[in-house]
């Protein structure tokens, strides 16, 4: 029987295309806001359906405390409710994030992502007891992150299932595994209210023909008139039309991780104007080869 901790049915707003975004730095390593501005307002111009903030790709680790507020701060202003937003909150001290929860102001947040806690390795047990606390602490919607690769422990459809059963307010779940087994079996035995999203640019297509919501996506801080266009016609089942544009992209997915994320993103935002290309160590720029092949796919997609 679900247990409810929440006197609300939070829904998921989070569906179609969302938009891990980067932070962009200018050249004194200090946060771009002025490029930060351009790279919103041509998310939003390129029919974004929401953005996740602070995420793995926005280089999160790196940033202070201090700064992790003033972004926060920007971007609320900045979106102005005009697309929900999604943000990080995730880390591998239960305590400490449920004292965030409990101690920050979230205005103008639609909802938390929370990954699964990195290098410890917890069992499935610790991860359910890890997410229960943090769905009883918080006041919005959870959406579970599951990436075995950097996190070090993958999250079994077992436990995603008995979590989205036992807790209303955890809404969805971004599933970046790989395992298509494992993220089918979540979407053929979920309850009603909760979704999975694809955490994998590449695998967005075939994952939406199985039954999920939507992307949290890499490629779309470039891209997000043309991914848009892909998630919506798959979402309304124009699969050819959707496949065709998939493939457009194949050799960019690859591309634009070959160096690591958000390196690949970062070298194609600067192609395009939008942003320096700059990271924050221990994260350095693409290979020049990279690069070269990067500037050419701009240049053929007319940017």
């Amino acid at each position: 029987m679900k247990r409810l901790y929440h006197h609300f049915m939070a829904q998921n707003k989070f569906h179609g295309l969302g938009v891990a975004l980067i932070t962009p730095f200018c050249t004194d390593g200090s946060i771009d806001f002025a490029a930060l501005d351009r790279l919103v307002e041509y998310q939003i111009k390129g029919g974004v359906d929401f953005l996740c903030i602070m995420g793995t790709t926005a280089e999160t680790p790196t940033l202070s405390c201090e700064e992790k507020r003033q972004l926060k701060k920007h971007l609320v202003e900045r979106v102005a409710g005009r697309v929900p937003l999604l943000m990080g909150c995730g880390g591998n001290n239960t305590a400490a994030i449920v004292s965030d929860l409990r101690k920050e102001d979230w205005t103008g947040i639609d909802g938390i992502l929370s990954v699964c806690p990195y290098y410890n390795k917890p069992s499935q047990e610790g991860l359910y007891q890890h997410f229960a606390a943090i769905a009883k602490a918080s006041s919005l919607p959870v959406v579970l992150y599951n990436v075995p690769g950097r996190t070090g422990i993958n999250m079994t459809a077992e436990t995603t299932l008995r979590l989205a059963h036992d807790f209303d307010n955890i809404v969805a779940i971004k599933e970046a595994s790989g395992n298509i087994t494992q993220m089918d079996d979540i979407i053929k035995n979920k309850p009603q209210n909760f979704d999975v999203i694809s955490g994998d640019d590449g695998i967005t297509f075939p994952l939406i023909t199985l039954g999920a919501v939507g992307v949290i996506s890499v490629i779309g801080n470039a891209l997000p008139a043309e991914f848009s266009r892909m998630v919506r016609l798959a979402l309304k089942g124009e699969y050819s039309t959707s496949l065709t544009i998939h493939h457009k992209f194949t050799e960019l997915f690859k591309l634009l991780f070959v160096d690591g994320n958000p390196a690949g993103v970062k070298a194609m935002l600067s192609e395009m104007g939008l942003i320096q290309n700059v990271l924050r160590l221990p994260l350095v720029p693409t290979r020049l080869t990279t690069m070269e092949k990067i500037s050419q796919i701009v240049r053929e997609l007319g940017y």
